[in-house]
């Protein structure tokens, strides 16, 4: 068997990841940040169904964090073969006037940063040159990277337009590797992520703009990660799909 870890997997698109992911026989490492209670379930849930995971507290801006995490992963005996960096961070809705330095800051750590030093660990486990077999990492972006996100929260857009930017320069330096890097642009999802924007409610009042009328479902967005880390996509590497309802 081999390993998906898939940071901030406790909850939204991270838990569906997780869950999908175990059926498809992987043995999945849940990061978390905070909420044990959350992650604990999930492994729960997944050995439930049949399938291995266990989870590992680190917060992904912190690089010692970051490389113990992975020095746990690595202490399981099977191989790193796929990535999701999905753990991220939003603020309350703002425009840029009242955005702080700190905020801005703490924003890049965990969205750009973070998914940085992750990948870094990963490919010295999964690249040809470091005696690995290969893998794949899917990097989710937001729709945010395209649309900006004016008047809400340009400084998490941004962030996201930094990874997408990281997903199409790594995927060329370690194609030849054996690694595949991809990307998935959500939007409009239903997850706890709103309520972090002060608008839990934001998918619902936003919808009737949106071609497709509804909102997404994490678990929608989780088949895509799924299917860019299987064999089905085999060929494909420095790709983002589009998640947001045709927005």
């Amino acid at each position: 068997m081999a390993i998906a870890l898939v940071t901030g997997g406790s909850r939204g698109i991270g838990r569906a990841t997780a869950l999908a992911l175990a059926t498809q026989g992987f043995t999945v490492a849940i990061n978390y940040h905070h909420n044990i209670q959350a992650a604990t379930e999930v492994v729960a849930a997944i050995t439930e169904q049949g399938g291995r995971a266990f989870s590992l507290r680190a917060d992904i801006s912190d690089e010692s964090q970051v490389m113990a995490m992975f020095g746990a992963i690595d202490r399981q005996g099977e191989p790193l073969t796929a990535l999701v960096n999905n753990a991220g961070i939003l603020f309350e809705q703002s425009t840029i006037e009242t955005l702080t330095a700190e905020r801005i800051n703490r924003v890049m750590a965990t969205n750009v940063t973070g998914y940085f030093l992750c990948c870094r660990e990963a490919v010295k486990r999964m690249a040809h040159r470091h005696g690995g077999q290969g893998g794949a990492i899917v990097n989710v972006s937001s729709a945010a990277a395209r649309l900006g996100s004016p008047g809400e929260y340009v400084d998490y857009a941004a962030s996201k337009g930094a990874i997408d930017t990281l997903t199409t320069g790594l995927s060329l330096e370690v194609a030849a590797q054996g690694i595949r890097v991809n990307g998935v642009r959500p939007g409009f999802i239903y997850t706890q992520m709103h309520a972090s924007g002060g608008e839990p409610e934001r998918v619902d009042r936003v919808k009737s703009a949106l071609p497709m009328q509804r909102g997404g479902q994490p678990e929608e967005v989780a088949q895509a990660i799924v299917w860019l880390l299987s064999d089905n996509a085999s060929y494909v590497t420095g790709s983002f799909l589009e998640l947001a309802g045709g927005k």
